[in-house]
């Protein structure tokens, strides 16, 4: 999460809430909030503890990010988010001009 304008975070916020939504939230249908602030931090548990993620080579996200630690390199989804650009519109220029 670089920071403002930077378009590539919002992708995995999205996807987790689009994931928290269809696989939670809409099967339950919670009675109340605290029904439902119960519900959703069993899920978030779930998400990172128990459920295989095919990104992540059919593990969970828990033992990586712990492997990535303890090794003292940065956990991030992006490995090579400083390549991006902070806009598609700038990418698409570069792309045009190089082509």
């Amino acid at each position: 999460m670089d920071g403002r304008g930077r378009w590539m975070d919002n992708v995995f916020i999205e996807r987790l809430r689009r994931s928290l939504k269809h696989e939670d939230i809409y099967l339950r249908g919670y009675a109340d909030g605290r029904e439902a602030k119960a519900g959703v931090a069993s899920w978030i548990a779930f998400y990172n503890d128990r459920r295989l993620h095919q990104a992540h080579g059919y593990r969970t996200p828990m033992p990586i990010w712990r492997e990535r630690m303890h090794a003292d390199k940065a956990v991030d989804m992006v490995d090579n988010a400083d390549a991006l650009t902070t806009c598609p519109q700038q990418q698409q220029q570069t792309e045009s001009l190089a082509a």
